[in-house]
């Protein structure tokens, strides 16, 4: 079975019944756009899938990248029975029947259940939990799918258990080629119906999203044919239509915010520098307009939970216990009243001194650490917890700081290859100006 011969058996004239997008659902893992490091000949579930094995699996993403696509594919291609299911249809007690049914079926009829749960972040934990019992025994095969971090949003134990796989937004060439297969299904060649212009603007408002750029050149369709003829006729618009006719078919497509797109990622990027750059009032805007168009309040926090780290550091080093509180206070009053708490927070951190040193620093063990793999630890830093172990040397010579007056004693920490290393170096900023004296007073004790 080819791409396009889904729903090919249905009348043509029933084709408008189904939505293009499903009509054009890929049916093999070949035929699936811009996922080739998941699905790609080498990929390891494309190897797991040849010796009939599926594991548990979480599909994270952006919407419009086929994770609903490829649980059809994985299911069928180990003839399992699918039931697709949306989180915010399920409770414990539906989960509950979900496994029984499942169990039954393998038990009487030797068949395999794969359980598709669309937005499984919307579960919340303890429903989560009704899964374990079920994939434990292999009763069913769950693949959830999540727009949100599963190590957020997941619990641990269901986590621990599914393999995670990450799709990302399609290109812009992925978008392409997914344009030109609509408009063949449709059995037309898309510069009869667009312009070249006009295409490239519909694969760029796309933003990664293949279902989003699909639903918008059936608008377009839909305005070409009439009664199953082109308007070639329509005196309203000039075919092939041009880039500048495209906002009289889209609408408001052309500037709605949308959390799912990459309008999503440019908000919130654009949300953060101004954080970083002391604006606070275009941090409250940014925040303003996320909130209005349903950004999760809970991601907003998370990044100014990272923020405070990364961009204030210990210039405030009360700017991640705020920023914390602000994560609590969102989980616990929820909106609209918790845009108060997190515009709390905005202005705080916007207001605060700045310094990345403390994530610098970090950088900088990182790719030391890379550059020179485990080296061993110095004798006297390893744990001497035992007799055997002191007689190899373990902990000798070890200096303990609080026999010191000063509570300072100096001495070399690092293993002998990587000597006298410096990573951090903090700023003259905030708190951090009087850490950076605290230090030139240890230099000071160092003889």
């Amino acid at each position: 079975m080819d791409l396009f011969s889904y729903s090919g058996n249905l009348p043509v004239q029933n084709h408008k019944l189904i939505p293009l997008a499903e009509r054009l659902r890929p049916t093999s893992l070949d035929d699936v756009l811009g996922q080739s490091e998941i699905v790609g000949e080498k990929s390891v579930l494309k190897k797991m899938l040849a010796q009939g094995v599926l594991p548990n699996t979480l599909f994270w993403g952006p919407p419009g990248t086929g994770k609903t696509t490829l649980a059809r594919i994985l299911a069928s291609a180990i003839e399992a029975e699918l039931f697709l299911e949306s989180a915010t249809d399920l409770g414990a007690k539906e989960i509950r029947e979900l496994g029984a049914s499942a169990q039954s079926r393998k038990q009487i009829h030797g068949r395999h259940t794969v359980i598709f749960v669309d937005e499984i972040h919307r579960l919340n934990k303890s429903q989560q939990d009704n899964f374990l019992p079920f994939i434990e025994k292999g009763d069913f095969t769950l693949i959830g799918a999540t727009t949100e971090n599963p190590s957020y949003e997941l619990n641990s134990a269901l986590l621990s258990r599914c393999q995670v796989f990450i799709l990302k937004p399609l290109k812009i060439a992925d978008l392409q080629k997914l344009l030109q297969r609509a408009f063949k299904y449709s059995s037309l060649d898309s510069i009869e119906v667009l312009t070249e212009e006009a295409s490239s603007q519909i694969c760029e408002l796309a933003k990664g999203d293949g279902r989003a750029l699909i639903n918008m050149v059936e608008g377009v369709l839909n305005l070409y044919f009439t009664d199953s003829k082109p308007a070639v006729d329509n005196t309203e618009f000039v075919w092939p239509l041009a880039a500048d006719a495209l906002s009289q078919v889209l609408g408001s497509r052309l500037g709605y915010y949308d959390k799912k797109s990459d309008n999503h990622y440019d908000t919130i990027s654009a949300f953060i520098k101004s954080v970083r750059g002391s604006d606070a009032s275009a941090a409250l805007y940014y925040l303003a307009r996320m909130i209005k168009f349903g950004e999760d309040p809970k991601f907003i926090a998370r990044r100014l939970i990272v923020l405070a780290s990364e961009d204030v550091g210990n210039a405030d080093p009360r700017a991640l216990s705020i920023a914390i509180a602000g994560f609590q206070a969102v989980e616990i009053v929820g909106l609209p009243e918790a845009a108060i708490n997190l515009a709390h927070v905005v202005t705080y951190l916007s207001t605060a001194p700045k310094s990345n040193r403390s994530y610098k620093a970090l950088i900088a063990a990182q790719e030391e650490v890379e550059r020179t793999g485990a080296l061993p630890v110095p004798l006297s830093l390893r744990s001497g917890n035992s007799q055997f172990l002191k007689s190899q040397g373990y902990g000798e010579g070890y200096k303990y700081s609080h026999n010191s007056e000063t509570g300072f004693i100096a001495q070399e920490f690092f293993p002998q290859e990587i000597l006298n290393k410096n990573y951090y170096m903090p700023s003259s900023r905030g708190y951090e100006k009087q850490i950076a004296a605290f230090l030139d007073w240890l230099k000071s004790q160092d003889h």
